[in-house]
């Protein structure tokens, strides 16, 4: 067993066409609706596969593929048409298969018959379940277990297969009113009038333990009325909507909006926290960094998901050590599993806690959450949790006491690489050697950085001077530090990062527009930065690559180290624009903006390196999750950027200056929550028209946000 230190990319979904999710449930299967055995496909519950073949036959015969349409992540259409009959020489049954996913799934056939007389017709929906867990499935290594077959229980009307495992018990329960029951599935006998139609249904409801659950798309309720609809219709409500006349960016923003709504998930433990899964088919789940990162990306939609994910985590923060989960005093979880193989998770649990960055973005989040407008009283329940954070980054995540926070594997089963990049070779050097640990990433001290003024932000507020000066030293010190251990004037860029020998990690990598982000990086060598993320070696024309193409490990098709990541690009332009490097901020965002539209409006998790010249448009990564949370929150995080809006409700200001590229479409923007309030803002000729529905006391200040006004070190002014 590989536990945890599998860190390559996922295995290949083969000729699957669509991925449907909703919640903890999510499918994934080819284009005509089939799932197909021996594949990653199926359905999956909780991180489970509740279904592992799904397949549609008519009279024997299979059913040719016509369309698959899906204007829903929870919902697709698929159709198809039966074989030639009777001699006929074209097909007379169109089939339509309407698929609902959430918690397990639904699925109406409709049968039409489109000849002059009617038609007999036998249609068999073969099923078979494994329960295998999500890690089996993704990494390809489903061991042979004897599978119990399915049982037939009240004659015709259902099937039933469980399977349990160390006392946890998984099933599925598949029903249909109308249909022969097997022990390979349903069969229905039909005859349709001419020019009619027939309809049946077929539940799939997930077993957990003891307890059947419930349908979520029950057939006596319109489907307008399940609770994924529902749930999806009060989620657009909420979120802010952008009228623009330029049809691709509205496709996009819409895209983002209904994406992220339907990679919600809902913490067991606190039913009223909503959190963000880091993105399907394979990470329908709570991750550390990617749910503190897409929830402050998306801080322009709703501010709830992030309030949502910090408490989660900090439910789950590290209470003791434990060298098999890498759980620490003070640590932020790097993922949670549900499966029904707990070994499967490290230490027979379904925590693992080996990231080195989720600590610090944890308090980083909780800041700019804060300036958001917060209120105080939610702060106060989180700040124990964030000065716990603040602990374990100076007294763990420092493990040499150098003032650079490090990371290395408690134990051979844990992650390699416990940054962002967390394949096995995702830090090399310039030749292409791996670096050995323990490791220094770049960005994580740019993340410290952050934290420790979020800290001090928190002083200010609540007039501690001496705390406020003493974080703000620390950050101080940590930024002198880095800016001359890890800046390397013989090549004009920052290392990616500190090896354990403390020797510098000397690859060109887009780590460092990271540091841009955070701010640690001397503003007198941000052009040099600037002009080596936009260089020809690392910009595509579609993005900024992992990994320069000079570097030695460079490879396009690689998961991290040549490809374009949405959301590295997004905190890139950001950091650009906030050190006034505008006309770069553009060429990113703009970059980024067009392949969204070249991919439907939906930017996947990464997209291969080739360069924009080569093809023309952006190719494909084969595994890659989609839709996928940091991804999905790129495009709000793009505009927030193009408008410099940053809001800092506590100081009673709100930084708003556009600096929108030539030819930028007019937009307005309606329902931006901010401090209780719902903002409208209009955008004409890339200047503000109009601004209504400010908090009171909000003052805008028509010009970007200094970097110098992040923090003073010897007075609480500003």
């Amino acid at each position: 067993m590989s536990g945890w230190s599998y860190a390559g990319e996922p295995v290949a979904l083969g000729s699957a066409g669509v991925t449907l999710v909703e919640g903890s449930s999510f499918c994934v299967c080819e284009s005509s609706g089939d799932v197909r055995d021996g594949t990653p496909q199926g359905v999956f519950f909780q991180d489970t596969r509740i279904i592992s073949r799904w397949t549609v036959t008519l009279d024997g015969s299979p059913v040719e593929t016509l369309a698959a349409i899906s204007d829903e992540p929870w919902r697709a259409t698929f159709l198809g048409r039966g074989a030639p009959r009777h001699g006929r020489l074209e097909s007379t049954l169109l089939l339509r298969r309407e698929r609902y996913i959430g918690q397990g799934m639904r699925e109406d056939l409709v049968l039409e018959n489109l000849a002059g007389e009617p038609a007999a017709v036998r249609i068999d929906v073969v099923c078979d379940a494994d329960f295998a867990d999500l890690f089996e499935v993704k990494e390809s290594r489903v061991p042979p277990r004897p599978r119990p077959g399915l049982e037939v229980l009240n004659g015709s009307l259902e099937l039933v297969r469980t399977y349990v495992s160390r006392g946890s018990r998984r099933g599925v329960l598949i029903t249909s009113d109308d249909a022969v029951a097997s022990s390979g599935g349903l069969t229905f006998d039909v005859v349709i009038p001419p020019r009619d139609k027939w309809v049946g249904c077929v539940q799939v409801v997930p077993i957990v333990d003891e307890r059947t659950l419930s349908p979520r798309f029950p057939t006596d309720q319109p489907l307008a009325e399940s609770g994924a609809a529902r749930r999806a219709k009060a989620w657009r409500k909420q979120v802010p909507v952008v009228d623009t006349p330029d049809p691709g960016l509205a496709r996009t923003l819409e895209r983002t909006q209904v994406d992220l709504g339907a990679l919600r998930i809902v913490d067991p433990e606190q039913p009223d926290s909503e959190v963000v899964a880091a993105g399907a088919p394979w990470f329908m789940t709570l991750f550390g960094r990617d749910s503190l990162l897409t929830s402050y990306m998306a801080l322009p939609l709703d501010q709830n998901l992030a309030l949502g994910t910090l408490r989660t985590l900090a439910r789950l923060q590290g209470e003791r050590d434990d060298p098999t989960s890498e759980e620490e005093p003070g640590r932020i979880l790097h993922e949670v599993r549900f499966g029904a193989e707990p070994a499967l998770a490290l230490g027979g649990g379904n925590v693992y806690y080996g990231t080195v960055d989720a600590t610090p973005l944890f308090v980083v989040l909780l800041g700019e959450l804060r300036r958001w407008g917060l209120e105080p009283s939610q702060v106060e329940q989180l700040m124990p949790h964030a000065e716990r954070a603040l602990t374990w980054i100076r007294e763990r995540g420092d493990r040499d006491g150098d003032g650079f926070v490090e990371y290395q594997r408690a134990t051979d089963r844990g992650l390699a690489n416990q940054g962002w990049k967390d394949s096995w070779d995702g830090i090399t050097f310039a030749d292409g050697t791996i670096a050995r640990g323990p490791i220094a990433l770049c960005e994580v001290q740019g993340y410290t950085y952050a934290a420790y003024l979020a800290r001090a932000h928190f002083a200010w507020e609540a007039g501690d001077d001496d705390t406020f000066r003493l974080w703000a030293d620390r950050a101080e010190q940590l930024k002198e530090s880095f800016n001359d251990r890890f800046w390397l004037p013989d090549r004009g860029w920052f290392a990616l990062a500190l090896d354990g020998a403390k020797q510098p990690v000397d690859s060109l990598a887009s780590n460092m527009g990271h540091c841009l982000w955070s701010g640690i990086i001397d503003e007198d060598k941000a052009p040099a930065v600037a002009e080596r993320l936009l260089s020809p070696e690392m910009f595509s024309g579609w993005g900024v690559r992992t990994l320069a193409s000079t570097m030695g490990a460079y490879n396009p098709l690689s998961y991290h180290n040549g490809s374009v990541w949405p959301h590295d690009n997004a905190l890139i332009a950001c950091g650009l624009m906030r050190y006034g490097l505008v006309e770069e901020a553009q060429r990113i965002s703009i970059a980024l903006l067009e392949a969204a539209d070249e991919f439907g409006g939906r930017l996947p998790e990464l997209f291969c390196g080739f360069d924009r010249a080569a093809f023309g448009r952006p190719v494909p990564f084969p595994t890659s999750c989609s839709p996928q949370a940091w991804a999905s929150a790129t495009p709000v995080h793009l505009l927030r950027t193009l408008l410099r809006f940053d809001p800092w409700v506590p100081h009673g200001q709100a930084w708003l200056a556009p600096a929108l590229p030539a030819g930028f479409p007019d937009l307005t923007l309606r329902n931006l929550p901010l401090a209780g309030s719902r903002v409208t803002l209009q955008l004409r000729d890339g200047r503000v028209a109009s601004i209504d529905g400010l908090p009171g006391g909000i003052e805008i200040i028509p010009e970007p946000r200094p970097i110098s006004s992040s923090v003073h070190k010897t007075s609480r002014a500003g």
